[in-house]
């Protein structure tokens, strides 16, 4: 069973929730998946978050899955055992075998503290045997106080914890041997310092003991000490997220919450392990918001190709409609300009049945032509062959086809009756593609056919050469322009008469 998804969460915990939300509100399809284990669950009460101060952990999650609910936010109990990349999807596979597929993931995991292993320490954990003394330390200020050290880091927090007592005791054994004038820090606060290591820690009524080897027992109201965090990240090892220095460090991200993957994002203790709960929320919500945005430009991008695709498709279907589209013939006023230039290489934009290409390989040049249609394309093929000239002929959109760089690029009559084709973008890939020397010509309709008496609102948009120049904002200090005027050709009239043609040229030399 596969269930597809804008986007799923993997945790949800503060971080993940707060993820949810703003992904939920942004009208996105989302799963949460949730072990149900988050990292504060052990305790009772939670501090230092705004306007939440003292609430029960349990109720804060529940709340913020009613909030999610409301947005159309599905939840799932579970874990994810793999998530890989398919087909421009990522696959989430729970370990009960369900699989959901999804544009974009959050990994808002958290962690599990692995507690030293000492006897009645992990059941005293979020009661009595505490870790962040921003969280819990104002309840237990002014009592007696531990710091079990597992680091020579967790210095810091002794420091810490002696704001919050004057009766504070170190047990170091973990952290090594201090140096001299960490020891002399300690004491100048007046810390008592129990060297020997803890082998048990035990609740009494009149307080926690804690046991040393050197048969020493020392009672405290709270002890604090850190964990070493496990990240549990296995399940994403496939995606080969760039992570912390250390080994099995935290995922490295933006302040978006991006992480190196495109589609992944991360955020809570799975980014910062040492981050409290309200530093997990807002990093979701700016995971949240960050997903959102990367499927919204997605969403567009999308809707372009499809755009793109549907219009490659009906000029395919012109083509093929009929024997042949256009005569053959090459534009008098492309000939008139390239017949003053020394052959090279050069690309024709839009190269239709191939009558410009042809021309040029007659006289000289190395061409190439690319067309989105593939009727004309091979149209163009067969049409060179019957000349007996070399030219190739290349089906793609536009100028970004092709990679090379070219003697001479042309873009000749380069009109959409679509009201958004993009003719302004593809003359700037065509400039893209000019070589140092090069040049750009590009030929247009600068007016419609004397003999249309009235233009069609939806008519091509027509312009006169000097419009197109300031709409390619070209650099000066790159392009000097050869030609930029009308030119009037003879044309014949669909009732047989003479008539006129106007032709923008916009002739331009790339110098740098």
């Amino acid at each position: 069973m596969t269930n597809d998804w804008d986007a799923v969460i993997i945790g949800g915990g503060a971080a993940g929730l707060s993820a949810a939300q703003m992904l939920g509100r942004s009208r996105r399809r989302v799963l949460v998946i949730d072990a149900g284990r988050p990292r504060n669950r052990f305790a009772a009460h939670m501090h230092g978050v705004l306007g939440h101060d003292g609430v029960d952990p349990a109720e804060l999650l529940a709340r913020g899955r009613d909030e999610a609910h409301r947005y159309d936010v599905a939840f799932a109990s579970g874990t994810v055992v793999a998530v890989t990349e398919v087909d421009g999807r990522l696959r989430v596979t729970r370990s009960d075998g369900l699989v959901d597929t999804a544009r974009a993931l959050v990994i808002a995991t958290g962690v599990r503290d692995d507690l030293p292993d000492i006897p009645g320490l992990r059941e005293q954990w979020g009661r009595s045997v505490l870790h962040c003394p921003y969280c819990h330390g104002w309840e237990v200020a002014g009592q007696r106080l531990g710091v079990l050290a597992t680091s020579i880091a967790s210095i810091h927090q002794i420091e810490l914890v002696r704001q919050l007592s004057d009766h504070v005791t170190a047990f170091t054994a973990r952290a090594g041997t201090l140096d001299e004038a960490a020891l002399e820090r300690l004491s100048a606060r007046g810390i008592a310092i129990a060297p020997s290591p803890v082998r048990e820690v035990a609740h009494r009524e009149d307080g926690l003991v804690i046991a040393t080897e050197d048969q020493s027992e020392v009672v405290v109201d709270a002890l604090f000490t850190g964990g070493e965090p496990e990240l549990g990240l296995d399940f994403a090892e496939q995606l080969r997220l760039v992570r912390g220095d250390q080994p099995g460090g935290p995922i490295v991200t933006d302040l978006r919450g991006a992480t190196s993957h495109p589609r992944v994002f991360a955020a809570g203790n799975a980014t910062m392990p040492f981050a409290n709960v309200p530093v997990a929320m807002g990093a979701g919500s700016m995971a949240g918001a960050g997903a959102n945005a990367m499927l919204a430009a997605e969403d567009f991008d999308l809707a372009v190709a499809e755009r793109t695709a549907r219009r490659n498709a009906e000029w395919e279907a012109r083509y093929a409609a009929q024997d042949r589209f256009w005569s053959g013939r090459v534009n008098s006023s492309v000939a008139a300009i390239v017949a003053e230039l020394p052959p090279g290489t050069a690309l024709d934009i839009g190269s239709g049945e191939g009558g410009d290409v042809v021309w040029l390989a007659e006289h000289g040049w190395e061409a190439t032509g690319v067309d989105v249609s593939a009727t004309a394309v091979r149209r163009a093929a067969e049409f060179a062959a019957s000349r007996g000239v070399a030219a190739t002929f290349v089906e793609g959109d536009g100028p970004a086809t092709v990679e090379d760089r070219f003697d001479l690029v042309l873009a000749s009559f380069l009109h959409s009756w679509e009201p958004d084709f993009p003719r302004t973008r593809m003359l700037r890939d065509a400039a893209d593609r000019v070589a140092p020397g090069g040049l750009l010509l590009i030929v247009s309709h600068a007016a419609p056919p004397p003999w249309v008496r009235e233009v069609p609102a939806h008519a091509p948009v027509m312009r006169a050469p000097e419009e197109d120049l300031a709409l390619l904002r070209l650099d000066p200090k790159t392009w000097a322009p050869q030609i930029v005027e009308v030119r009037r050709r003879a044309a014949t009239a669909p009732d047989g008469s003479a008539a006129h043609l106007d032709d923008g040229i916009l002739l331009l030399r790339r110098i740098g």
